[in-house]
């Protein structure tokens, strides 16, 4: 089975979501090279420059995407829509000194896709690591490596993915990246969305707390402005680190577009102020397309199917393009069966694919969390502040109407369908909610654990994007272990919680088991920040269930 694609103001935000919310060189990536031939100082004001990096993704077993941004001219920045079309080129080598080249060909960079470039290579061989590289006149990229998926019907031992999500630059720096991409032992890097932030500057985080400024520093709106705020993000080290080191497969959530977005508006857009909806959202989308390395769907989503080996298939989501409008807690409208966070199509196609695969795990990409949660009983002082960062009522019945707890008929129905049709070991990987978590998803959460699980879910915390604590302007383990004691006392099925790191996950999966271990930054706001394993926890084969781990698988 290959890469299957579907048919076809400035406001300060109410809520983050679920506590939501210049190339690399040499010394970030152990195999990145200097740029060879790169401009002279003197020749730098008109010859191209690859600034922004390179990437691949969507691996395949015969193929892999590739991805750059040429500067034909000093002033032909992102979002310009000026500067000459020029000629790119690009190769692929078993060896990082391109002595073996094994695949090569041409793209033009043009204002059209702000001079960012793909390249869908195929014909190369399953498993298997190769380097890349682009050109454009005198200027060469830097190097970078990806490796391809195993057969389709491979035995494969294993599949180890990092897993990132929420990523916001005004927040702090992208340490986790860089802690990514100096492992040599990932597939790929699962990006789950909020990759970028559409805020205007001091929006969020609050203008004191900025640890750096992105651009542009108003709201993005237009496709001037959702290709300069990729371009920003892309000039980060550790980020160009992390695309030039690993493959990634990666699907957007709402701030790629703005907060709790839908597919006809957004919280955080203002109609009439703020123009309309539908050209802002094409807009984020076409500047997704062109600024990552996600095969580009006619349909416009990215929705699809991705298989390694025997041993997994990953099923991703879009959660935002069909969904239906977010309601108030308590108005009953969360179980109204006329309302969707995936659309009719999106959810037959992935009951199908679950249904009809004979992998050993079926993984679900999924940027929101579907294990449901009552938030409980908290005291005031920290009500007050989930109330703000995390969509809750004032009042009344605490629960994430973003999440697919406010589309529960769409949730029963999925899980209906994998008690129903006996398909087993289904792991939900989620992001969104700047938290982590390792949870049993319930067939029926009022009766739990007597009615049984459907599936198991791990959460990944957030790369800097606000927590708990942090919004609290509090130290690690003040407020959250208060908050973290009355979640889990509301919820039996949620295993663990932690509400006051930032990270990453990295998920190994073999025919026995299917592992996350947790892995937390010391601080966002510096550069060098260190890394250490906090948890892990694992399904095993056809159990359904999560139990704690004492180690990491490395």
């Amino acid at each position: 089975m290959t890469s299957q694609l579907p048919p076809s103001s400035a406001a300060s935000p109410r809520r983050r979501s679920v506590v939501k919310a210049a190339a690399a060189t040499a010394a970030l990536v152990p195999f990145a090279t200097a740029a060879l031939g790169a401009p002279s100082a003197s020749a730098a004001d008109t010859a191209p420059a690859f600034l922004h990096g390179v990437a691949s993704g969507d691996p395949l077993p015969d193929g892999i995407l590739l991805w750059t941004r040429v500067t034909p001219v000093p002033e032909a920045v992102p979002g310009s829509g000026v500067g000459p079309a020029t000629p790119v080129t690009w190769e692929v080598a078993e060896d990082k000194a391109f002595s073996r080249i094994v695949a090569s060909g041409s793209v033009t960079a043009s204002a059209v896709s702000d001079h960012t470039v793909k390249a869908d290579v195929r014909g190369l061989r399953p498993q298997t690591a190769y380097f890349y590289r682009f050109t454009a006149g005198s200027a060469v990229s830097p190097v970078g490596r990806t490796l391809t998926a195993p057969g389709h019907d491979t035995t494969t031992p294993g599949v180890r993915f990092g897993v990132v999500s929420c990523a916001n630059w005004e927040s702090g720096y992208f340490s986790a990246y860089r802690h990514l991409a100096a492992r040599s032992d990932l597939h790929a890097v699962l990006h789950l969305g909020d990759y970028i932030y559409e805020y205007q500057t001091g929006g969020y985080p609050e203008a004191k707390y900025v640890v750096r400024r992105h651009e542009p520093q108003h709201e993005i709106l237009s496709l001037a402005d959702y290709r300069t705020r990729h371009g920003t993000y892309k000039t980060d080290p550790d980020l160009q680190a992390l695309h030039a080191a690993h493959a990634i497969v990666a699907i957007w959530d709402d701030h790629e577009f703005a907060n709790d977005a839908w597919s006809g508006g957004a919280e955080n857009h203002t109609p009439g102020a703020e123009g309309d909806w539908a050209a802002r959202a094409a807009a984020a989308k076409q500047a997704y397309f062109e600024w990552m390395p996600v095969r580009t769907s006619t349909a416009g989503t990215v929705y699809r199917r991705l298989r390694f080996g025997t041993l997994a298939d990953l099923h991703l989501l879009d959660l935002r393009s069909f969904r239906s409008e977010q309601v108030k807690v308590g108005s009953g409208a969360v179980d109204d069966p006329e309302r969707t966070i995936t659309g009719r199509a999106q959810l037959d196609w992935l009951k199908s694919g679950l249904a009809s695969s004979n992998a050993s795990w079926k993984l679900v990409g999924t940027s929101v969390m579907i294990s449901p949660v009552a938030f409980g009983s908290l005291p005031a002082h920290l009500l007050g502040p989930l109330t703000k960062l995390l969509g809750l009522p004032e009042g009344g019945l605490a629960i994430n109407v973003d999440q697919w707890d406010g589309y529960t008929d769409d949730r029963k129905e999925l899980l209906a369908h994998l008690r129903d049709r006996n398909i087993r070991n289904t792991v939900f990987l989620t992001g969104d909610i700047h938290m982590a978590w390792a949870n049993e998803v319930p067939v029926n959460m009022a009766t739990y654990p007597g009615s049984g699980t459907a599936a198991t879910e791990f959460v990944v915390t957030s790369v800097t994007s606000d927590n708990i604590d942090d919004m609290l302007h509090v130290p690690a383990d003040t407020a959250s272990l208060v908050a973290e004691s009355a979640i889990r006392a509301a919820n039996w099925h949620v295993k663990w919680l932690d509400m006051d790191a930032h990270g990453y996950g990295v998920l190994d999966v073999t025919a026995e088991r299917s592992q996350m271990d947790y892995y937390v930054i010391s601080d966002k706001r510096r550069q060098d920040a260190t890394s250490a394993w906090t948890r892990s926890f694992r399904t095993l084969n056809g159990t359904q269930k999560v139990e704690r781990v004492y180690q990491p698988v490395r």
